[in-house]
């Protein structure tokens, strides 16, 4: 049988038994990823999102002088990364601090969330979490629209009620 822990999700249990592409609905140890993925999960993390991970082995790193402004520090050092996957051919390039081993870091993060979209595709959780947000902004947005509606609305009944002539009593 099918054998879930809630730490870790092993893909050579579950490829095999899980139809790619489950809907939302599907909890989070039950969705499926692209064969040859892994994906560690941590206990206890509530909004955490679940990335592939990075196997060294399928990833080929260069360093590159920079661009941008810096001026001498950045003409003369090569601490900007170039990460390549190879297998989907995805390439990132980090250059966001003079840290060669900072830089490495964060374009490996990167390269995690976009392996995640390349893969999962609309069911990304990156995507998924976006439009989420983008939802509830609109949301926000609109019902700040309805009060400003009903409070310009209040103001006009009450300047309409306070002209000479309306004596309601």
């Amino acid at each position: 049988m099918l054998r879930l822990s809630p730490f870790i999700r092993c893909m050579d249990s579950m490829s095999s038994r899980v139809i790619w592409g489950a809907p939302r609905s599907v909890p989070i140890l039950l969705r499926p990823l692209p064969p040859g993925l892994t994906c560690v999960l941590a206990a206890g993390k509530k909004d955490t999102i679940y990335f592939p991970v990075l196997n060294e082995d399928e990833l080929q790193e260069q360093f590159v002088r920079g661009s941008g402004p810096g001026g001498q520090a950045t003409n003369k050092t090569s601490n900007c990364v170039v990460l390549k996957h190879i297998p989907s051919g995805t390439v990132v390039k980090c250059h966001q601090t003079r840290s060669v081993d900072i830089n490495r870091k964060r374009a490996r993060e990167i390269m995690q969330v976009k392996l995640d979209v390349f893969y999962k595709g609309e069911l990304s959780e990156v995507l998924v979490k976006k439009k989420e947000s983008e939802l509830r902004k609109q949301e926000k947005r609109r019902k700040a629209n309805e009060t400003l509606e009903r409070k310009r609305l209040f103001r006009e009944t009450l300047a309409a009620n306070a002209k000479p002539g309306n004596d309601t009593v």
